[in-house]
């Protein structure tokens, strides 16, 4: 391969961002409860992984967590039965 073909299939390539933005960690550094830089932080150090960052998950953060059906004066009641 010659050197204008390596040149031409490098220009070729789609632009590749680093794996870490030293930029949305400082913004996570300045406010640690920044949602979007939280999530910018999580999908840097997960790419290029296929799970969704943690922040991204039901139960994690805001949002409660599914209930499981637990009931815990049903529990109680089971215990006292024993």
């Amino acid at each position: 391969m010659t050197q204008a073909n390596e040149a031409q299939d490098k220009a070729d390539l789609p632009h590749v961002r680093t794996a870490r933005d030293a930029s949305d960690d400082e913004k996570l550094r300045r406010n640690p409860s920044n949602e979007d830089a939280k999530l910018d932080v999580g999908l840097d150090e997960t790419f290029p992984g296929s799970d969704a960052p943690s922040n991204t998950q039901p139960g994690k953060g805001k949002d409660p967590a599914p209930s499981s059906g637990y009931d815990p004066e049903a529990e109680a009641e089971l215990a006292k039965s024993k």
